[in-house]
């Protein structure tokens, strides 16, 4: 399979991830990138947000066709996960690559406990 190929593969197992789980796909996209689509680590992190918006906006449009809406609800996060987003892209450039590959295991650990627990 071509490098294209591969591409549709990541993002469409993301879409399907974002779909069903409300994920964004960045759990399946950082490993693919890095280790299939050999790119360097930081590019894999930055290429994975890029993706997870488009990604979120047509998962969202498509509850909201299907009857739901939680705009309301979700305003509160939306404010937070902007604050938190600046803060981490000013934080992201001085960490190193064995670190973000640290805190996105401890987060894949974190959230693998808590899905098999039922927290």
């Amino acid at each position: 399979m071509g490098y294209i190929g591969k591409c549709i593969v990541a993002g469409g197992l993301a879409g399907a991830l974002n779909g069903l789980f409300g994920a964004g796909g960045g759990l399946v996209l950082v490993p693919l990138f890095i280790q299939w689509l050999k790119l360097e680590e930081k590019h894999a992190f930055a290429t994975s947000v890029a993706v997870i918006l488009p990604l979120s906006i047509v998962s969202y449009a498509l509850f909201c066709i299907q009857g739901g809406d939680v705009w309301q609800d979700a305003l509160p996060y939306l404010i937070g996960g902007v604050i938190g987003g600046f803060l981490s892209a000013k934080l992201f450039r001085n960490v190193s690559a064995v670190w973000l590959h640290r805190l996105f295991g401890i987060l894949l650990l974190y959230g693998g406990i808590k899905a098999v627990l039922l927290l």
